[in-house]
């Protein structure tokens, strides 16, 4: 089983937003979301958004919104 992690980073790396899915579909979405509501002023300071993904929910932050 594939789960996608969604997350929001600020400039320390500390996460700020996360969402799990297990629908590719649904990450993608909410990536192009969290990416577009970072303002020009936080990217400039550091913030990101990253997809990624991990094999077990286990695997998945604590503090995540877990949707399945």
């Amino acid at each position: 089983m594939t789960i996608w992690i969604n997350e929001q980073l600020d400039p320390l790396g500390i996460i700020y937003a996360c969402i799990a899915c297990d629908s590719e579909t649904e990450a993608q979405a909410c990536h192009v979301s969290f990416q577009e509501n970072l303002t020009a002023d936080q990217k400039a300071d550091g913030w990101v958004a990253r997809l990624r993904t991990v094999e077990s929910w286990d695997d998945v932050p604590v503090n995540a919104l877990k949707l399945s």
